[in-house]
Protein backbone atom coordinates (compact mmCIF):
# COMPACT_ATOMS: atom_id res chain seq x y z
CA UNK A 1 0.00 0.00 0.00
CA UNK A 2 2.21 2.48 1.02
CA UNK A 3 3.93 1.54 -2.90
CA UNK A 4 1.40 2.59 -4.15
CA UNK A 5 1.08 5.53 -2.45
CA UNK A 6 4.53 6.72 -3.37
CA UNK A 7 3.98 5.79 -6.76
CA UNK A 8 0.47 8.33 -6.90
CA UNK A 9 3.00 11.25 -5.25
CA UNK A 10 5.58 10.62 -7.72
CA UNK A 11 2.93 10.86 -10.62
CA UNK A 12 1.41 14.10 -9.07
CA UNK A 13 4.68 15.48 -9.21
CA UNK A 14 5.18 14.77 -12.66
CA UNK A 15 2.45 15.89 -13.60
CA UNK A 16 2.82 19.40 -12.00
CA UNK A 17 6.14 19.64 -13.37
CA UNK A 18 4.82 18.78 -17.06
CA UNK A 19 1.98 21.60 -16.65
CA UNK A 20 4.63 23.93 -15.27
CA UNK A 21 7.40 23.26 -18.40
CA UNK A 22 3.98 23.42 -20.71
CA UNK A 23 2.69 27.07 -19.28
CA UNK A 24 6.32 28.21 -19.38
CA UNK A 25 7.12 26.96 -23.03
CA UNK A 26 3.38 28.58 -24.09
CA UNK A 27 4.54 31.99 -22.34
CA UNK A 28 8.05 31.63 -24.42
CA UNK A 29 5.90 30.77 -27.81
CA UNK A 30 3.77 34.06 -27.29
CA UNK A 31 6.70 36.23 -26.60
CA UNK A 32 8.65 35.00 -29.61
CA UNK A 33 5.37 35.33 -32.02
CA UNK A 34 4.95 39.18 -30.70
CA UNK A 35 9.08 39.68 -31.37
CA UNK A 36 9.00 38.06 -35.28
CA UNK A 37 7.57 40.45 -37.52
CA UNK A 38 6.06 40.11 -40.68
CA UNK A 39 8.80 41.07 -43.73
CA UNK A 40 7.68 43.33 -45.91
CA UNK A 41 9.97 44.04 -48.89
CA UNK A 42 13.72 46.01 -48.50
CA UNK A 43 13.61 49.57 -49.54
CA UNK A 44 16.84 50.04 -50.80
CA UNK A 45 16.65 53.11 -53.32
CA UNK A 46 18.35 56.12 -53.46
CA UNK A 47 16.24 57.45 -56.47
CA UNK A 48 12.85 57.19 -55.78
CA UNK A 49 10.66 57.14 -52.79
CA UNK A 50 6.78 56.48 -52.19
CA UNK A 51 4.57 58.98 -53.39
CA UNK A 52 7.59 60.37 -55.99
CA UNK A 53 5.96 60.81 -59.81
CA UNK A 54 7.15 57.51 -61.18
CA UNK A 55 9.59 58.11 -63.90
CA UNK A 56 7.56 57.97 -67.36
CA UNK A 57 9.52 55.87 -70.06
CA UNK A 58 8.01 54.45 -73.40
CA UNK A 59 9.92 51.16 -74.19
CA UNK A 60 9.23 48.12 -76.15
CA UNK A 61 8.59 44.48 -75.50
CA UNK A 62 10.24 42.14 -77.08
CA UNK A 63 7.29 41.28 -79.52
CA UNK A 64 7.93 45.25 -80.31
CA UNK A 65 4.76 46.61 -79.03
CA UNK A 66 5.35 50.04 -77.53
CA UNK A 67 4.15 50.10 -73.80
CA UNK A 68 4.15 53.27 -71.64
CA UNK A 69 5.76 53.18 -67.92
CA UNK A 70 4.90 55.47 -64.92
CA UNK A 71 2.32 58.32 -65.82
CA UNK A 72 0.78 58.70 -69.06
CA UNK A 73 0.80 62.30 -70.46
CA UNK A 74 -3.20 62.21 -71.70
CA UNK A 75 -6.04 64.39 -71.10
CA UNK A 76 -7.22 62.33 -67.94
CA UNK A 77 -3.19 62.78 -66.83
CA UNK A 78 -3.75 59.23 -65.06
CA UNK A 79 -3.80 55.67 -66.00
CA UNK A 80 -6.52 53.67 -66.29
CA UNK A 81 -4.77 51.10 -64.18
CA UNK A 82 -1.53 50.50 -61.61
CA UNK A 83 1.24 48.98 -62.84
CA UNK A 84 3.41 46.61 -60.97
CA UNK A 85 6.96 46.45 -62.67
CA UNK A 86 8.77 43.26 -61.35
CA UNK A 87 12.59 43.47 -62.42
CA UNK A 88 14.31 40.06 -62.62
CA UNK A 89 16.47 37.93 -64.63
CA UNK A 90 16.75 34.83 -66.72
CA UNK A 91 19.71 33.50 -64.61
CA UNK A 92 17.78 34.53 -61.19
CA UNK A 93 16.70 31.35 -58.99
CA UNK A 94 14.90 33.56 -56.87
CA UNK A 95 13.16 35.71 -59.26
CA UNK A 96 11.81 32.12 -61.31
CA UNK A 97 10.84 30.74 -58.09
CA UNK A 98 8.65 34.30 -57.32
CA UNK A 99 7.15 34.01 -61.20
CA UNK A 100 3.72 31.54 -59.53
CA UNK A 101 3.46 34.14 -57.32
CA UNK A 102 3.76 36.98 -60.16
CA UNK A 103 0.84 35.15 -61.81
CA UNK A 104 -1.45 34.98 -58.85
CA UNK A 105 -1.11 38.69 -58.46
CA UNK A 106 -1.88 39.23 -61.95
CA UNK A 107 -5.07 36.78 -61.68
CA UNK A 108 -6.21 38.51 -58.40
CA UNK A 109 -5.40 41.70 -58.84
CA UNK A 110 -8.09 42.99 -61.43
CA UNK A 111 -6.49 46.84 -61.77
CA UNK A 112 -2.83 46.44 -61.77
CA UNK A 113 -1.14 45.47 -65.03
CA UNK A 114 1.92 43.81 -64.64
CA UNK A 115 4.82 43.87 -66.47
CA UNK A 116 8.19 42.01 -66.47
CA UNK A 117 11.77 43.99 -66.68
CA UNK A 118 15.27 42.93 -67.51
CA UNK A 119 18.16 43.90 -69.16
CA UNK A 120 21.03 42.48 -71.27
CA UNK A 121 21.86 42.08 -74.94
CA UNK A 122 21.04 38.34 -75.56
CA UNK A 123 17.11 39.26 -76.35
CA UNK A 124 17.01 35.54 -77.61
CA UNK A 125 17.79 34.34 -74.11
CA UNK A 126 14.56 36.32 -73.13
CA UNK A 127 12.59 35.45 -75.40
CA UNK A 128 13.23 31.31 -74.66
CA UNK A 129 13.07 32.10 -71.15
CA UNK A 130 9.80 33.62 -71.65
CA UNK A 131 8.16 30.23 -73.40
CA UNK A 132 9.99 28.08 -70.86
CA UNK A 133 7.96 29.82 -67.97
CA UNK A 134 5.12 30.33 -69.80
CA UNK A 135 4.59 34.32 -69.84
CA UNK A 136 3.80 35.18 -73.19
CA UNK A 137 0.36 36.83 -71.20
CA UNK A 138 3.11 39.66 -69.55
CA UNK A 139 4.50 42.55 -71.57
CA UNK A 140 8.13 41.44 -70.93
CA UNK A 141 11.08 44.61 -71.52
CA UNK A 142 14.57 44.30 -72.02
CA UNK A 143 15.92 47.90 -71.13
CA UNK A 144 19.18 48.74 -68.83
CA UNK A 145 17.19 52.32 -69.06
CA UNK A 146 14.14 51.27 -67.15
CA UNK A 147 16.20 49.90 -64.59
CA UNK A 148 18.62 52.39 -63.78
CA UNK A 149 15.28 55.09 -63.71
CA UNK A 150 13.84 53.27 -60.92
CA UNK A 151 17.17 52.75 -58.95
CA UNK A 152 16.74 48.79 -59.38
CA UNK A 153 20.38 47.76 -57.80
CA UNK A 154 19.32 44.20 -56.68
CA UNK A 155 17.30 41.88 -58.01
CA UNK A 156 14.10 40.40 -57.55
CA UNK A 157 12.55 44.29 -57.10
CA UNK A 158 9.58 45.70 -57.83
CA UNK A 159 7.74 48.70 -57.99
CA UNK A 160 4.20 49.25 -57.50
CA UNK A 161 2.88 52.67 -59.23
CA UNK A 162 -0.19 53.84 -58.53
CA UNK A 163 -2.90 54.66 -61.16
CA UNK A 164 -2.07 57.98 -60.87
CA UNK A 165 1.20 58.05 -61.80
CA UNK A 166 2.79 57.99 -58.21
CA UNK A 167 4.85 55.15 -56.47
CA UNK A 168 2.84 53.75 -54.19
CA UNK A 169 5.56 51.41 -52.65
CA UNK A 170 8.75 49.40 -53.86
CA UNK A 171 11.71 47.18 -52.93
CA UNK A 172 14.09 44.15 -52.63
CA UNK A 173 11.24 40.83 -53.13
CA UNK A 174 12.89 37.95 -51.72
CA UNK A 175 9.92 35.65 -51.01
CA UNK A 176 6.13 35.78 -51.46
CA UNK A 177 5.97 37.57 -48.43
CA UNK A 178 7.86 40.82 -49.41
CA UNK A 179 5.96 40.96 -52.88
CA UNK A 180 2.34 40.77 -50.77
CA UNK A 181 4.07 43.54 -48.92
CA UNK A 182 3.88 46.14 -51.31
CA UNK A 183 -0.06 45.59 -52.00
CA UNK A 184 -0.15 45.70 -47.88
CA UNK A 185 2.02 48.62 -47.54
CA UNK A 186 -0.39 50.81 -50.17
CA UNK A 187 -3.83 49.48 -48.30
CA UNK A 188 -2.33 50.87 -44.99
CA UNK A 189 -1.03 53.92 -46.64
CA UNK A 190 2.62 53.86 -45.84
CA UNK A 191 6.12 53.90 -47.70
CA UNK A 192 6.59 50.00 -46.37
CA UNK A 193 5.92 47.43 -43.63
CA UNK A 194 8.51 47.91 -41.24
CA UNK A 195 7.32 51.54 -41.03
CA UNK A 196 4.33 50.33 -39.96
CA UNK A 197 6.09 48.25 -37.03
CA UNK A 198 8.46 50.91 -36.23
CA UNK A 199 5.60 52.93 -35.01
CA UNK A 200 1.97 54.83 -36.16
CA UNK A 201 2.46 56.29 -39.57
CA UNK A 202 3.62 59.79 -40.44
CA UNK A 203 1.88 62.29 -42.29
CA UNK A 204 4.51 61.86 -45.05
CA UNK A 205 2.44 58.31 -45.98
CA UNK A 206 -0.66 58.90 -44.89
CA UNK A 207 -2.79 59.84 -47.93
CA UNK A 208 -6.42 59.63 -47.74
CA UNK A 209 -6.80 58.29 -51.51
CA UNK A 210 -3.73 55.63 -50.49
CA UNK A 211 -6.14 52.59 -51.54
CA UNK A 212 -5.13 49.02 -53.12
CA UNK A 213 -4.98 49.71 -56.68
Amino acid sequence: MNMLIIAVVVLWILVIGLAITVFALTRQIGVLYERVAPAGALMLNQALKVNDAAPQLAVQTITGNTLSIGPDVSASGAQAKAQLLFFMAPDCPICKSLLPVVKSIAKREQLVDVVLASDGDDIEEHVAYVKAQALDNFPYIVSELLGKSYGVSKLPYAVLIRANGTIGSLGIVNSREHLESLFEAESLGIASLQDYLAGPPSDQFVDATAKRP
